[in-house]
């Protein structure tokens, strides 16, 4: 929220309710939103438009919006009803209302990301009744994170593809996967206009080989240019991330990717309670609203402790191999010293961090 936005609603969410009291249904009374009402400010007046969120638009449009908001909050900040409602009934408004105006991830401090972090795992903890671990932990110095997948390995079992699933609470009901591993015919080359990423038979298949793709976590993401406010960045380990409550679905970053790793949510994710992976960051794999983007995060909740991609453990013949770029003594840079390696479209100038290379 800009600091002249900021300013709007610290003068008129202040103001004392100029409006008779009205009653809730309980038979009590209370002073409509919390006894706070919405006033229109000089300058808004001034000029015919009300200014929310830096986005110009009519009085009635602006009206609607606040207080569709403002009625989410309206049971944190209204006591009159507590006989009703209950604590933890109230204690949730309260968590739905800071989480309705919390600002972008990116520009968070330490504090308020903690902050935001313990929210969701309580209410998820009020809804469910079961506990997280969501993680809100920072990029470590001196670590930028590189992929590698050997192509001569790789058998196209597909294994990856269930456990990174699984690992980053992906929708079942679409099944969604951030994996594509594609079948392709010997002597063809890389085309990926002819090959099948939906194959259903016995593999390996006679006269073809695998190669998988997925988010690449370029140095040069054409996916962050291109997003209108800034919900996804490179972090500086090499992580493209998502920030799931700031993006707005417009899939201009989908449009840009020339490697086809971005997703989207066309209906809201679903996971069987039983199967919800608890371990989580803000960043990866924590449950996702519906109409936003989503993609690979080298799984941040696993990398960031110290740990493979659940698709790299998951490999039964070892063809994905992950690690630190800056480590002299990796294994991914073994790879890229000892190894004919290669990116896709090297041209673009994206400086993708997954390479290919055959035995």
């Amino acid at each position: 929220m800009s600091s002249k936005s900021k300013k709007w609603f610290s003068l008129n969410l202040g103001k004392k309710d100029k409006h008779p009291e009205n009653t809730c249904g309980c038979g009590k009374t209370t002073g409509g939103f919390g006894s706070h009402d919405l006033a229109i400010g000089e300058e808004t007046r001034k000029d015919g438009f009300d200014q929310v969120f830096d986005v110009k638009m009519s009085r009635r449009t602006a009206f609607k919006q606040l207080t569709a908001s403002l009625a989410i909050g309206a049971g944190a900040i209204s006591t009159s009803c507590s006989m009703i409602s209950g604590d933890e009934t109230k204690e949730q408004a309260q968590i739905d209302w800071e989480e309705q105006f919390k600002g972008n991830y990116k520009l968070m401090t330490n504090e308020e990301k903690k902050a935001t972090v313990d929210r969701l795992v309580r209410s998820y903890q009020l809804r469910t009744g079961k506990t997280l671990n969501m993680s809100s932990k920072n990029a470590e110095p001196d670590v930028l994170f590189g992929y590698a997948f050997n192509i001569s390995k790789c058998q196209g079992y597909m294994d990856c593809v269930t456990a990174c699933v699984e690992e980053n609470n992906q929708d079942r009901n679409s099944q969604m996967q951030y994996i594509r591993i594609h079948e392709m015919k010997d002597g063809k080359g890389f085309n990926f206009n002819e090959a099948d990423d939906n194959y259903y038979h016995e593999v390996p298949a006679e006269g073809h080989f695998y190669m998988g793709t997925q988010c690449f976590h370029c140095d040069n993401p054409p996916c962050v240019e291109v997003c209108p406010v800034q919900a996804t960045w490179r972090e500086d380990d090499g992580l493209v991330v998502v920030d799931y409550d700031w993006c707005v679905g417009c899939r201009y970053c989908m449009a840009a990717c020339p490697y086809d790793g971005r997703r989207f949510n066309w209906s809201k994710p679903e996971v069987p309670e039983a199967e919800v992976n608890k371990n989580q960051h803000y960043l990866g794999n924590r449950m996702r609203k519906k109409g936003v983007m989503e993609k690979c995060t080298f799984c941040v909740q696993r990398s960031r402790a110290g740990k493979n991609p659940a698709c790299v453990e998951a490999c039964p013949t070892g063809a994905r191999i992950f690690g630190n770029l800056l480590d002299p003594n990796s294994t991914i840079r073994w790879v890229l010293d000892n190894k004919k390696v290669f990116r896709l479209k090297e041209d673009l100038g994206t400086e993708p961090k997954f390479w290919y290379f055959m035995d």
